[in-house]
């Protein structure tokens, strides 16, 4: 018993806590203060309330974020590892960060407005026609709506119309703290965690769409189903390598992976099922087969602001896990991704060219492009992660602005999905036309947009690094890419509009905001490049 007492009496009875520099980390804990405080707004404001009041927060949480990171930035700061080492605020994680709120911006607006669509995005259908029907009172006969439909006579307040869900406003930010975790994580369970806090509330949002439900519906089943296999492939992933290092932190699994003697079995086995994780939020081929039906089937918002922040955070994150965690071993998994980059590429840019559908389009696109943003994963050089950086950027600027335009794409029933609704659009509005033009050539990559200076910046690194091969195979696949954007182009300008076809609404501020943003981030990223390259080439990942 007296050696029990003793040891017993040898435990110390504090627990220290490890050093937090709140400093470096505010950005990310100001916009997870900003979402719990949504989340108590919608609990306790009255529905009428609620919508002026989370657009008012929402931004002056994004603006508050904004700030502490420019502050922190702009003082010079050393990289540091906070939170017990869980969290690595670095320049690349700096760089990232401040992409994913700047593109959270514009993405908000479109969330946001109420002019495309009367009432939102995020309105019931039945209670639209119902308000409708009796001035915008909110009540129906006791039978409900049409068609036997339940209508939801919340959504309005007397003498008004039906005001928007707006669940969605700290949705966004739960998933823009995830992805900005996501991004900065020095240990492989964060990281999950991360992945989790980011994706539950983008499933959610895929499904609130209250004018195609169905649709919307299937969309974030689909996207939550393989969603779900993509965070067991990651942790799975993550229990191999900690059997072969003994640990999760990236630093740990480098030095094993540099100094060990033992069989490498476990960390190879286990890097691929951490990048089939990776892989499947980047929508890289072949794990990409969520990205056209949900791409669709999604509200348009939820589209744009998914498809820019979901990519940066997600090859933030393969960067940092090839950067620091297996750099040693790069001529060992390089081989294997090269695959899995012209895979993406090939995929994209060929069945691009048979999609109908403009937001399919768009989407194999997406599939496209992340095949050519491999290539700066796989570049472990600066110039490399400098390239890749201001590419998720550029490329996130120019897809919010192009989902933007197609949301002002309407028909009877709602958005113009096919694209022979969008034959002699010029005709109908032309600076529409010229918006959404100007996108897709920055898309192609023709020169003065951003869409050329990311692909040349980052082409450039990776023939550097040895990735010629791979290089004239992207160029290929670029050049295939060009052919879709350029048809949409001469459907627009050299088509005849169908007497019925779609209108082209007038947006809201919120929109126009929205699209002007984006597109003079395009512009200005392919004349005036510089700053944004050297911020991004201004420092390497830590571990």
């Amino acid at each position: 018993m007296s050696s029990v007492a003793q040891a017993v009496s040898q435990v110390p009875t504090t627990i220290e806590m490890p050093p937090i520099d709140w400093a470096a980390s505010a950005p990310l804990w100001i916009v997870f203060a900003g979402a719990c405080v949504s989340v108590l707004l919608e609990a306790f404001l009255p529905r009428h309330q609620r919508w002026p009041v989370q657009v008012v927060a929402t931004g002056l949480t994004l603006l508050a974020a904004l700030v502490a990171l420019a502050g922190y930035a702009l003082s010079g700061p050393e990289p540091v590892l906070t939170f017990g080492h869980a969290l690595a605020v670095d320049a690349p994680a700096l760089f990232l960060w401040g992409t994913l709120i700047v593109l959270t911006v514009p993405s908000l607006l479109l969330l946001a407005d109420r002019s495309v669509e009367p009432g939102g995005v995020f309105v019931a259908s039945a209670a639209e026609r119902a308000a409708a029907r009796t001035g915008g009172s909110g009540s129906v006969p006791a039978g409900g709506g049409p068609a036997g439909e339940h209508v939801d006579r919340s959504y309005g307040t007397p003498d008004q119309t039906p005001t928007m869900q707006t669940e969605p406003f700290p949705f966004v930010l739960f998933a823009l703290g995830g992805m900005m975790a996501f991004v900065a994580a020095n240990d492989l369970l964060t990281m999950f965690i991360a992945l989790e806090v980011l994706s539950l509330p983008l499933y959610l949002l895929c499904g609130l769409a209250r004018r195609r439900r169905l649709l919307s519906q299937e969309a974030a089943v689909k996207y939550f189903l393989l969603g779900a296999f993509g965070s067991a492939f990651f942790l799975y992933g993550i229990a191999l390598l900690y059997g072969y290092a003994g640990s999760v932190r990236l630093s740990e699994i480098s030095e094993s992976a540099a100094g060990s003697l033992t069989s490498d079995t476990l960390l190879f086995a286990g890097l691929a099922l951490l990048l089939v994780g990776l892989l499947f939020k980047g929508s890289v081929a072949p794990f990409h087969t969520w990205t056209p039906d949900v791409y669709q089937g999604a509200p348009t918002p939820v589209t744009a602001f998914m498809a820019a922040c979901t990519k940066v955070a997600a090859f933030g994150a393969i960067a940092r896990v090839l950067y620091v965690a297996f750099g040693s071993t790069v001529w060992e998994w390089r081989p294997v991704l090269w695959a899995v980059a012209i895979i993406s590429m090939v995929v994209g840019a060929v069945l691009g060219l048979t999609q109908t559908d403009v937001k399919r389009m768009i989407a194999y696109s997406s599939i496209a492009h992340a095949g050519f943003l491999m290539l700066g994963a796989m570049a472990i050089t600066p110039d490399g992660t400098a390239g890749l950086l201001f590419y998720l950027v550029a490329y996130g600027f120019t897809t919010i602005a192009v989902f933007g335009v197609v949301s002002l794409v309407r028909g009877p029933d709602g958005e113009a999905g096919h694209l022979s609704a969008w034959a002699g659009l010029a005709k109908r509005s032309p600076l529409a036309a010229g918006v959404m033009t100007f996108l897709l050539l920055a898309l192609a990559g023709i020169p003065l947009t951003s869409g050329f200076t990311a692909k040349f910046a980052l082409f450039s690194a990776a023939a550097a690094d040895g990735m010629v091969p791979l290089v004239v195979i992207a160029l290929v696949a670029s050049a295939v890419a060009a052919f879709f954007y350029l048809r949409v182009v001469v459907l627009m300008w050299f088509s005849e509009p169908a007497d019925d076809g779609p209108t082209v609404v007038v947006p809201g501020a919120f929109t126009t905001v929205a699209i002007t943003l984006g597109t003079l981030a395009t512009l200005v990223l392919g004349i005036l490049p510089t700053p944004v390259l050297e911020w991004a080439a201004s420092g390497a990942f830590i571990g």
